[in-house]
């Protein structure tokens, strides 16, 4: 067999996934295991969600709706915006990847900043673009650093807000003076994946950039159901947008992009607002405990608003990693993205958080980095 591939697809390097727990137990011989590493919701989807989608599930013979009018309709109340300003996806990744393949061909330029989501530039590099990639600074989009890199070929801009994997947030006014001193050829693209655990007066008015957007650049944000609805497993995301827009994205969108139990499991989802408000006040309390308690062994917890936060442990983080996962716990270590000495860490049930907090404290006395 002889392959011809583009040397831009020969040099990607395929987005490394966490480790699943039963692969875990198996080559640990741990029972049990709990993962913080993946920032899903421990407290699992809607009850309201799981009971539509058994329901679908005679239903699979037939197509989905490929418009998901239903789902639709209901994101457009939930959020404040016309149907025509949602594009839904396999996941808000699949909606990036429209945007690139509708916005970017060879040659464009596309800024993200390091460390934040790795496949907005992979996409790139599978439509022949460039990626701009500006360092954060102070665990932070360096917004000024990003401007100065703006030329005539730039495209796109992603900035996760909050980023991940730092936690930190762009203010209201920051955004705005970054998005007026930008040329309005740019779409600056918010990657809010986060945004359901930040307190609405704290977010961008994305909403009211979408509406007057005639003399700035278009701003496009993205959401998700994997965190605060506890969907991950299902891959529902979506994107706000002007219709504009959004009607270039449908022309690049498969057909039956949304399978039918994720329609009917994020629409559930929807409806069950108890369940959400749930997950937001558990995530609140949980990460202030697990932020106090990390801090009494010697630890450094950074402020986040999400549902995960940084730790700097002191030492080597892989190690602590490796260690961890004897006890039956998964974190992720930051020496990927940056930082050697710092893990990241989602918080968790009651349960999980003690548990982890107990295998954190015996890891660090083992390894010698800190002392309570």
């Amino acid at each position: 067999m002889q392959l011809t591939v583009p040397q831009n697809i020969r040099d990607i390097v395929p987005y490394p996934p966490g480790k699943p727990m039963d692969e875990l137990e198996r080559e640990y011989g741990v029972t049990n295991a709990i993962k913080l590493a993946s920032n899903e919701n421990p407290w699992g989807p809607s009850p309201k969600a799981v009971e539509a989608i058994g329901q679908m599930l005679t239903n699979l013979h037939r197509y989905p709706d490929g418009s998901s009018y239903y789902l639709t309709e209901a994101l457009a109340k939930w959020v404040g915006c016309a149907p025509e300003e949602i594009v839904l996806g396999n996941g808000s990744n699949e909606v990036i990847e429209f945007l690139v393949k509708a916005c970017v061909g060879s040659g464009d330029m596309v800024i993200t900043s390091h460390p934040s989501f790795l496949m907005y530039q992979k996409f790139v590099q599978v439509r022949g673009g460039e990626n701009v990639v500006i360092p954060l600074k102070d665990m932070r989009h360096d917004l000024t650093a990003i401007l100065a890199a703006v030329t005539e070929r730039t495209r796109l801009i992603f900035i996760d807000n909050p980023n991940n994997p730092t936690g930190t947030l762009i203010t209201r006014e920051e955004f705005d003076g970054f998005l007026r001193a930008l040329p309005q050829s740019v779409i600056v693209v918010l990657d809010e994946a986060y945004v359901d655990f930040v307190d609405p007066e704290e977010r961008v008015d994305l909403l009211g950039y979408i509406a007057n957007c005639a003399d700035i650049p278009a701003v496009v944000g993205m959401r998700t159901f994997s965190k605060a609805f506890g969907l991950a497993g299902l891959r529902v995301g979506f994107g706000i947008m002007h219709r504009d827009l959004a009607s270039m994205l449908h022309r690049v969108r498969q057909p039956f992009n949304i399978n039918l139990p994720a329609q009917a499991g994020a629409l559930a989802a929807l409806v069950d607002v108890e369940h959400y408000e749930r997950t937001l006040s558990g995530t609140r309390d949980g990460r202030a405990w697990l932020s106090q308690e990390v801090s009494k062994l010697g630890c450094i917890p950074y402020p986040s608003y999400t549902n995960f936060f940084l730790i700097d442990v002191q030492g080597d983080a892989t190690k602590l990693y490796e260690a961890m996962l004897y006890k039956g716990v998964i974190v992720r270590s930051m020496k990927a993205y940056g930082y050697p000495n710092f893990i990241r860490i989602t918080v968790g049930t009651e349960a999980e958080n003690q548990r982890f907090v107990t295998a954190l404290g015996e890891c660090l006395q083992d390894l010698g980095y800190v002392h309570s």
